[in-house]
Order: structure tokens, then sequence, then C-alpha cells
């Protein structure tokens, strides 16, 4: 029997769903499918923006809810770039490829600003992205927040700063997708929602949650943006089943806490096996995957031996991350398998 595949490229969830998600699946009543939500007589979105209002003390209708968080991000960079002639967007260099896709859908033009390499970690220069957006004078500038593919985040402190600067009627997006493996700390989302109407936060249960065949997003949005709100908001209401999944995720964090502490374990093995080794750096990272620098004289080398064995890592192709592999943080047994396997292809090199 052919041995299943180890995904270990896309950041997905090589673990189990708790055992609430697991029960609401079990549970579920077919016949609730039969029926709209009655929510909407209450003048509420979703059982699952009244559930997100209480865990994070943002008002309900600052809530947003969407097909995952891509959606938040198609839909805000939508519908931002098509309104009026501004139709700039700044985004991180090094960041996720589909940012910018999203501009040219909508003929939107994007710049980058630098993300820089320090040590053994990416970082932002918070004074340089003030000074790009204040010169650019961008419709919207994306942060991201841990970013993808480097790992690296922003402080609280620093996005306050950022906002505090820049001018107001740039609505500033922050990717928070891959929020949450390293602190439980959301305190600071209402005080920056409440604060600065041009303020979105976009959130996820496909990472920490580990449920991104759910496509299940949220968000939080300043006050003021009715229309936006209207406009990515579902009439009819949300999928039932999907509701019922995502309550039960959100009332599991003691177990997603758990698969964040392996992923720290795995963290801790790359660094110790490899961040020694000629050739290699393990950059820090605060998401659910981590970026190395390798030689890259052993990478056809180590893409046949982690194929022999079922296991996909990304070989990054971005300009300026050529020698660089991103690698899922997947289970004990999964990290061990990789690392066992780079070492022994450093051996047969040697």
């Amino acid at each position: 029997m052919e041995k299943e595949m180890n995904f270990l490229d896309r950041n997905e969830f090589n673990f189990e769903p708790s055992e609430k998600v697991v029960e609401a699946i079990r549970n579920f009543d077919p016949k609730t499918l039969c029926f709209y939500t009655r929510i909407y007589d209450q003048g509420k979105k979703s059982v699952v923006s009244v559930k997100l209002s209480e865990i994070y003390g943002v008002p309900e209708e600052q809530v947003l809810l969407a097909y995952g968080g891509e959606d938040i991000l198609k839909n805000a960079i939508h519908y931002y770039l098509m309104k009026g002639d501004n139709k700039k967007i700044l985004i991180p260099e090094y960041s996720w490829w589909y940012y910018n896709k999203v501009a040219s859908e909508c003929y939107g033009t994007f710049e980058m600003y630098p993300l820089h390499e320090q040590e053994d970690t990416f970082a932002y220069d918070v004074d340089e992205v003030i000074e790009y957006t204040n010169r650019i004078h961008p419709r919207m500038l994306l942060l991201a927040s841990p970013n993808n593919p480097t790992g690296n985040c922003l402080t609280p402190e620093e996005i306050g700063r950022i906002m505090e600067n820049i001018p107001s009627d740039t609505m500033v997006l922050i990717d928070e997708a891959y929020a949450s493996f390293i602190t439980s700390d959301t305190d600071y989302i209402a005080p920056l929602v409440n604060k600065y109407r041009n303020l979105i936060i976009s959130r996820t249960l496909s990472k920490f949650y580990g449920l991104p065949g759910l496509r299940c997003g949220f968000g939080f949005i300043g006050a003021g943006h009715d229309h936006f709100v209207s406009y990515i908001n579902k009439y009819l209401g949300y999928n039932r089943f999907s509701e019922a999944v995502a309550l039960a995720a959100l009332d599991s964090d003691e177990h997603y806490r758990q698969v964040a502490d392996d992923m720290e374990w795995g963290r801790q093995l790359y660094k110790k096996a490899l961040g020694d080794k000629p050739g290699f750096k393990v950059y820090k990272s605060v998401a659910n995957f981590i970026l190395i620098k390798y030689p890259v004289e052993i990478k056809e080398a180590l893409q046949k031996a982690l194929a022999d064995q079922n296991y996909k890592i990304k070989f990054m192709s971005d300009k300026g991350l050529e020698q660089c592999v991103r690698i899922t943080l997947g289970r004990k047994e999964q990290t061990q398998v990789v690392v066992d396997t780079i070492l022994k292809v450093l051996g047969d090199k040697c």
C-alpha cells in the first residue's frame, strides 16, 4: 500500500482536531441545513460573530466573517482599491505572492517596502514603513504579522506607532493568519480597532485552529465602515455546519495550545540540529513554519531523499530567498524525519 504523503509545504495542520471539534461534527444534525439561520432577527451576522465579539471585546457590528482569511483580504483590497482614484497598495518584501495578485485583479498597483535580515531573523523597520507610507500615500498598507515566509511579526506597540504616524485615509490591513502560535495575547486588538477607524485586522481558523478545509476567516475593522461591512457580509447568513465546527474550535484553546507547544519543540530541534552546520541558518519564527537557509548544492539530493520518504517541503524560489526552504512545523515524528534526512544528505555529501 502506498505510503501517505507528508505535506509540510503549505503550512497545513498535521495534528488532530480537538475532541470538541470532532464531537461537533459527529453530533451535527443534517436537518439544520434545511433552514437559514434566524440570528438576523437579532440584527447579528452569525453565532460565530457573536462569539468572536465576546472573545475579543470588539462590537459585533465590527466583526468580519468570510470564506477563510483569503476572502477577507480579497474583499478588502478589491473594495478599497476600486473606490476613487488611488489604487496603490504597499506590501512587504518577501511576502505572500497572493497580495499583489489580488491587487492586480482590481487593476490596482503595488509597491514593496523592505524587510531586513538581522542575524537569525527578518524584521520590519517601523520608521521606514512610516516613511514609505507617507511618501507614496497608498490607499492601502498591508502588514503581515507574522509574515509568510519569514516568520517575523510586529509588536502591538509597533503597530500603534505606524497607525499614529501615517495618513488617516490609508486603510491598514494586518494579516494575522499565523498569529497565536507563540502567545495567546489578543488584548491589544480591541484598543487598536477602537482607536483607529482605518484599521482592519484579519485572522482565520485555518492555522492555529488547524481547520484550513473549513474555510472560515474572521477579522475586525474600525468604526465607520458600514458600507464595507455590508459589502462583505452574507445577507442570508453563513454555512451552519461551519458555524457549529467554528464554535467548537474557538472553545478548544487548551488543545491547540498543546499543539503549539509541539511546534516549539520542532523549532528548537531545527535550531539545535542545523543551526551550527556550514551553510545553514535557522531563522526565528513565531508562525507554524520555519525558514531555513541551506547550501543549495544539496538541493537535488535533499528533494530526492525527502520524496523517497513521501515528504514534501517548500524549496523557495522568491527573489532573495532562493537559498531557503520553508518547512511546516508538523508532528514531532515528522520533524525528526526531516531533520534526520537533512543530516543524512549532508553526511553523504561530505
